[in-house]
């Protein structure tokens, strides 16, 4: 699990490279337009496909990796791709690159010219839901900070967690039960489920119930330990961190999220920055609750902050699979 994360920082997704979770929104996809034709605006038929679609492809993953972990116990040289396989779970590095190349895309000037702020934002498209075409500088940065707090947890923390899990169960003894591999591709499943057919739109108000809920269920707790851990690396003691977790969770309760706000509301009191305010879905305007208000607006200074602590964050939650580690070679 170290190396892995050390491979995922080192050289982040490569696009050459095929990666499991293109394999799985191909499977989606095609799910999705059978589900439709036979289901059509049905929705109980809809809640049931999505339900199917979710199982399938859920447990066809988890699968998966419980069979190339399999094989790396039976094998010592496919032990590379199991590492392989873990960093390719993990998003650390290139979520840090996509929100560092809006920053590098952005104007310096406070107020830059229109036709100025379109590369930056055709680059925030590819990171956030909300439509971008016609956001001003401050917006800008303040939906890298957003993009740079709430996908932290969803795409390095959760799968993080699911992985230390799967080793705990394997240094219980368990080396025949499912493992870090098939825990973390169940759980990245279940999150590219939900970041494709979770929406409450359409057909998809129906189709994506189940991998949506799923989601959230399998993001409810790291969420809320990375809450309760960010404010260490920030330099605050436990009192400050008792602080900082009360006023996480009392600005992250009104989201209709039940961890997207509470993971923005921790960076924010973190990074010291206001977040939320009006974004735009589609034709729609969503009032998000404002975080940690009365703290200056983000800037690049702040977004670069955010990307800080998650680098000493994750570091801090390695020292778990180094204590596991450990004692699988003393019980060696």
């Amino acid at each position: 699990m170290i190396a892995a994360a050390g491979l995922d920082r080192l050289a982040g997704d490569p696009r050459w490279s095929p990666h499991p979770v293109v394999v799985m929104g191909w499977w989606i996809s095609r799910l999705r337009r059978l589900a439709e034709s036979w289901a059509g605006d049905r929705p109980t038929r809809l809640r049931g496909a999505g339900a199917l679609i979710t199982v399938l492809l859920v447990g066809g993953s988890g699968l998966a990796g419980w069979g190339l972990e399999r094989l790396a116990l039976a094998h010592a040289a496919a032990l590379p791709l199991l590492w392989i396989a873990l960093a390719s779970a993990l998003a650390g590095r290139s979520l840090e690159q996509a929100v560092r190349r809006v920053l590098l895309l952005l104007p310096a000037a406070d107020n830059p010219q229109d036709s100025e702020l379109i590369p930056a934002r055709q680059a925030l498209g590819w990171i956030v839901g909300r439509e971008t075409a016609q956001l001003q500088r401050a917006d800008i940065l303040r939906a890298a900070a957003e993009t740079a707090s709430e996908n932290a947890v969803d795409g390095l923390f959760a799968p993080l967690f699911w992985m230390l899990v799967g080793a705990a169960i394997w240094s219980c003894g368990a080396l025949a039960a499912p493992g870090p591999l098939a825990l973390a591709w169940g759980f990245k499943a279940a999150s590219t489920l939900d970041s494709m057919l979770g929406y409450r739109r359409g057909r998809l108000r129906w189709l994506g119930t189940a991998g949506a809920r799923l989601d959230d269920l399998l993001v409810w707790l790291p969420c809320r330990l990375v809450a309760l851990s960010l404010p260490l690396v920030a330099g605050q003691g436990p009192r400050g961190c008792w602080r900082l977790w009360l006023l996480a969770r009392r600005d992250g309760a009104p989201d209709p999220s039940p961890n997207a706000g509470l993971s923005q509301a921790a960076y924010a009191h973190a990074a010291g920055v206001q977040l939320g305010g009006l974004n735009r879905y589609g034709d729609q305007l969503k009032a998000k609750p404002l975080l940690a208000a009365g703290q200056p607006g983000a800037d690049a200074a702040a977004v670069e902050r955010m990307l800080r602590l998650t680098g000493r964050l994750e570091l801090l939650w390695l020292l778990p699979a180094l204590g596991l580690g450990m004692l699988g070679l003393a019980a060696q």
